[in-house]
């Protein structure tokens, strides 16, 4: 399928942890950002973390199976591109996903990104529980991604309360888990990120 790149746009200047939404996208835009990853099924639970006291600053989910969705129940990020249906964000190409984690790693918080490798089937399962979930109230992400999560085979046992730290605690027991940290000097208003746009993409990340 043909890939896409960004342009810069208007942003939130700030992370808002947790904030809630009721956007519903059209099916011709959910289809058109429609985005299949040639990597092999995962689920993978992003972690906002602060810096340095280490407290949990939000919880998200991406998934990659017959295509590959952001769930971002409560969150702040958006961009034009990228059709969202409560908190379910689709077309998320790996600069998309770059972006997203740049928009969320900076000087106050950094970005763990844990994936487990699951079948095809059990992702897919996965992204009918977040799309089903509706969208989130204020400062519910983990709260919600729990929720989800407990619908899908081999994560029936999800915490659901409101702490994003016990909820990537949990995660990091699973069979196969692996561990991405993304850290970086943006000042917390977050104004580099769109700095850095460039031609369409982000300085440093590949143009997909």
């Amino acid at each position: 399928m043909k890939r896409r790149v960004f342009i810069a746009a208007a942003l939130p200047a700030a992370l808002s942890a947790c904030g809630a939404d009721n956007i519903w996208a059209s099916d011709e835009a959910v289809r058109a950002a429609r985005f299949v990853s040639n990597e092999p099924p995962s689920i993978t639970l992003f972690t906002v973390i602060g810096i340095p006291r280490g407290e949990g600053g939000h919880t998200a989910l991406m998934i990659n199976g017959s295509q590959r969705v952001i769930y971002d129940p409560a969150g702040s990020w958006n961009h034009p591109w990228i059709p969202e249906r409560h908190d379910v964000l689709y077309g998320i190409t790996d600069n998309f996903k770059n972006f997203y984690i740049d928009y969320h790693a900076r000087e106050t918080y950094w970005v763990a990104e844990d994936t487990v490798p699951v079948s095809r089937e059990v992702a897919d399962i996965a992204i009918r529980r977040v799309e089903a979930n509706g969208a989130a109230n204020k400062s519910f992400c983990a709260v919600e991604t729990g929720t989800a999560l407990r619908g899908v085979p081999g994560f029936e046992n999800a915490p659901t309360g409101f702490s994003p730290i016990k909820m990537r605690e949990w995660f990091l027991t699973l069979p196969g888990v692996t561990s991405k940290r993304h850290r970086d000097g943006d000042p917390a208003n977050n104004h580099n990120v769109l700095i850095r746009q460039k031609d369409g993409t982000m300085t440093g990340y590949p143009r997909t």
